[in-house]
C-alpha cells in the first residue's frame, strides 16, 4: 500500500518568531518524539527525557514572562505548539498543557519574591509540574474538597489525598488546593508543594484505556509541611485561582484534541488513498469521501474556535464562556473523528498495527479531564441564562 505523507497544517501565525517556533516544534516532534511514540505508549513508558528537551528548547514556559524564563508568547501561538505536539504524541502535548496549568497559579497570583525564587526553575530549569485539585470524593464538585492545610507556626501542615493527578509520582512540584477555612469555595487556599516533600507519596499509576505513557495517580499528603512562602495568593483565594487556571487549561485541552483529531484524519486519508477495493482506491467512493470531508470540517471549526478564544484571552477580554465552548466542541470532535478514522480503516483500524485505535482510546479522556463536557455545558448555560435557581 503506497504511503501518503500528511501535509503540515497551514497556520496563520502573528510573527516570524512564531513561524520559527512552529518549525522548531515540528523538527523536535518528528525527530525526537514520533519514532518512539507508538512503542512507548504500548509499553506505558513516560518520556521524561522529552520534557527535558522541551525545557532546554524553551518550550515549557511559552505563555509566561521571559523575565522568569518564559517565552513571552501569546496563547494564540502557545496553543498551536500544543496542537503540533499532541498530533505526534498526546502524552507530550497533554503533559505540556498540564505543566503550564501547574505553573499558572504562581505566575499569575504569586508575589514578586515567589516568582523570582521559583519560576525560573519551573519554566526553564527542567522541572515538571502537576495540578492537584480533584479528590476521590470531589471531582466535578471541586469546592467540596477535603484535603486540609492547618497553620503551624510560620508554615502549614497539609493532609489529604488528591486523585487523577497527571504526572502524579513523577512531578517536581504540585500546585495543591487545600481547605484552610470554612466549607465551600471560600475556604480553599493554593500551595506550591515540592515533589520531594517529606510526607508526600504517590499510589501506583491508574491502569487506563489510553494515554498509557502519561502517569495518572493518587497523591497522598501525610502531614506535609510547607512554609507560608509557598502559599499562593491570599488565604481563601485558592478556588478562584483554580477556576481561573482551568479557563486557560481548557484551551490547552481543546488544542490537544484538535492535534489528535488531525493525526487521525491524516491517517484515514493516507489509508483511503492507498487501499484498493473493487479495482480502485476506497477514497474514490462517495460515502467515504463525505466522511473525510466531515472530519476535516469539524477539525477546522474546532481550530477556529479555540484560536478565537485564545485571541480574546490575549486581548485581556473575558473568555471563560468561549474556553468552555472550545473544550466541549474540540474534544467531542476528537472523539468523533478518531471513531470515524477507525471506521475508514475497517478491520485494520481495530488492530494495534495502525495508530487509529490508539487515537480513539486517547480521545475519550479529553471529554473528561479539566471539567467533563457535561460541566462545560453547565458553564456555557450559566453565561447565557444565569445561575440555576434552587
Amino acid at each position: 500500500m503506497p504511503d501518503r505523507a500528511p501535509q503540515p497544517v497551514d497556520r496563520q501565525l502573528p510573527t516570524d518568531e512564531a513561524r520559527d517556533l512552529i518549525s522548531l516544534v515540528r523538527d523536535i516532534a518528528q525527530r525526537e518524539i514520533a519514532p518512539k511514540a507508538a512503542e512507548e505508549e504500548d509499553a506505558g513508558r513516560f518520556p521524561r527525557e522529552v520534557f527535558a528537551l522541551l525545557s532546554e528548547s524553551g518550550l515549557l514556559g511559552l505563555p509566561y514572562d521571559s523575565e522568569y524564563g518564559g517565552g513571552d508568547q501569546p496563547y494564540e501561538v502557545y496553543l498551536q505548539v500544543l496542537e503540533e505536539l499532541a498530533a505526534v504524541r498526546l502524552t507530550v502535548g497533554l503533559g505540556l498543557s498540564v505543566h503550564t496549568l501547574a505553573a499558572y497559579g504562581l505566575a499569575t497570583y504569586g508575589t514578586k519574591q515567589q516568582q523570582v525564587e521559583h519560576l525560573p526553575a519551573m519554566l526553564g530549569g527542567g522541572l515538571l509540574g502537576a495540578y492537584a485539585l480533584s479528590e476521590p470524593s470531589s471531582g466535578s464538585d471541586a469546592a467540596s474538597l477535603r484535603t486540609r492545610a492547618v497553620r503551624d507556626g510560620d508554615g502549614w501542615v497539609i493532609t489529604g489525598t488528591k486523585s487523577w493527578i497527571t504526572h502524579g509520582g513523577v512531578a517536581d512540584f504540585y500546585t495543591v488546593m487545600a481547605r484552610t477555612g470554612e466549607d465551600g469555595p471560600r475556604g480553599i487556599t493554593a500551595f506550591l508543594v515540592p515533589g520531594d516533600a517529606e510526607g508526600l507519596s504517590a499510589a501506583a499509576p491508574e491502569r487506563k484505556m489510553g494515554l498509557k505513557g502519561s502517569p495518572t495517580a493518587q497523591i497522598h499528603l501525610d502531614g506535609v509541611r510547607v512554609s507560608d512562602g509557598r502559599r499562593i495568593g491570599e488565604e481563601g483565594q485558592g478556588f478562584a485561582i483554580a477556576l481561573s487556571a482551568l479557563d486557560s487549561g481548557r484551551l490547552g485541552i481543546a488544542a490537544c484534541a484538535i492535534g489528535l483529531a488531525q493525526a487521525a484524519l491524516d491517517e484515514a486519508v493516507g489509508y483511503a488513498a492507498g487501499r484498493q477495493q473493487f479495482g480502485r482506491p476506497i477514497a474514490d467512493f462517495q460515502g467515504l469521501r463525505f466522511m473525510l470531508a466531515d472530519m476535516a470540517t469539524r477539525i477546522e471549526a474546532g481550530r477556529a474556535l479555540y484560536l478565537a478564544a485564545a485571541r480574546l484571552r490575549d486581548a485581556g477580554r473575558p473568555f471563560a464562556r468561549q474556553a468552555a465552548m472550545a473544550k466541549l466542541f474540540c474534544t467531542d470532535t476528537a472523539m468523533q473523528v478518531t471513531t470515524d478514522a477507525v471506521q475508514v480503516l475497517g478491520g485494520y483500524g481495530y488492530t494495534a498495527d495502525f495508530p487509529a485505535e490508539r487515537y480513539m482510546r486517547e480521545a475519550k479522556v479529553l471529554q473528561i479531564v479539566e471539567g467533563t463536557n457535561q460541566i462545560q455545558r453547565m458553564v456555557i448555560a450559566r453565561h447565557l441564562a444565569g445561575p440555576e435557581t434552587r
